[in-house]
């Protein structure tokens, strides 16, 4: 399966409802590495590694968020994967 790098960004009532540690926690469940972070224009950032499936099923649930998440879009620009991360983390 060939691994794949996502830059996310995911617009919508997504601060203070947990988007962050959500999309941390089902990213370790995935297998997935990289980051997640809250933007000061109320948007959440993301940067996604690993295999495309998983990258791809993360990229998916970001459409809904968790509970009390209301997302209305979200953007994605592929890159070339590079390994750079060992975990997933919330900055």
């Amino acid at each position: 399966m060939p691994k794949v790098r996502a830059h996310v960004y995911i617009s919508g009532r997504v601060q203070g409802v947990f988007f962050r540690d959500s999309t941390r926690h089902l990213a370790r469940r995935y297998g997935v590495t990289g980051w997640v972070r809250n933007l000061p224009d109320g948007r959440v950032e993301a940067l996604f590694e690993g295999e495309k499936d998983a990258v791809q099923r993360l990229i998916d649930w970001c459409y809904q968020g968790p509970p009390g998440a209301r997302v209305d879009r979200v953007d994605v620009e592929w890159q070339e994967y590079t390994g750079a991360f060992a975990d997933f983390m919330v900055r």
